[in-house]
C-alpha cells in the first residue's frame, strides 16, 4: 500500500507550543489521530494571530481550509509538550498551502508533519476569491525557504 511522505522546508517562519491534555487521547493512550488536527488548527489560529488576523477576517475575508494531509512519525503522550512550526509555501492567486511540523518539546522527537491547502472566501457571497494583496505582502516573513529559493524543492506529497 503507497504511504504519504511529506517533504518539508529545513526552516520555519512561526512556531507555537500546545501542551496535550488527558482529553486529546484515545483509547490507547496516545494523541488520537482525529485530535492531531484539532491541534493543528488551533496552531493555524495562533499563525494567523501573529499577522493580526482571524480566520474569518483576513483584509475583509476569511479563509476555508480546501484539503489536508498529514503523516504520522510518532506517538505523543499526556502532559508532552508539543512545538509546532508553520510555514507557507506555494502561494497561488487565492490561496496557498500551510506546512507544518509538530515536535515534542524537550526531546525534539518528530510526531506528525503535514500541509493544509488554504484557500481565500467571502462568507457574505459563499464564494472563493483572491489573496488580499496586503495578506500577500505579510507573507514573505513566513514564507518558508523551500518557497522563496528555487534551487530547494517545494514541499510536496508523495506517495510510495
Amino acid at each position: 500500500m503507497a504511504r504519504i511522505q511529506i517533504r518539508l522546508p529545513s526552516h520555519f517562519a512561526f512556531s507555537t507550543h500546545i501542551t496535550l491534555y488527558q482529553s486529546h487521547m484515545n483509547y490507547g493512550g496516545h494523541l488520537d489521530n482525529a485530535l492531531l488536527l484539532t491541534l493543528v488548527s488551533e496552531a493555524r489560529v495562533r499563525f494567523f494571530h501573529s499577522l493580526g488576523y482571524t480566520e474569518l477576517n483576513i483584509e475583509g475575508v476569511g479563509i476555508l481550509v480546501a484539503d489536508a494531509a498529514l503523516q504520522y512519525r510518532s506517538e505523543a503522550f499526556h502532559g508532552e509538550v508539543m512545538v509546532v512550526r508553520m510555514g507557507a509555501t506555494d502561494l497561488g492567486r487565492k490561496g496557498f498551502d500551510l506546512v507544518w511540523s509538530m515536535n515534542e518539546q524537550s526531546t525534539h522527537r518528530e510526531v506528525a508533519r503535514g500541509k493544509t491547502g488554504i484557500v481565500f472566501f467571502d462568507y457574505a457571497t459563499h464564494q472563493v476569491v483572491s489573496m488580499p494583496a496586503a495578506f500577500r505582502d505579510k507573507m514573505a516573513k513566513f514564507r518558508a525557504p523551500s518557497a522563496l529559493e528555487p534551487s530547494q524543492a517545494q514541499p510536496e506529497i508523495v506517495t510510495a
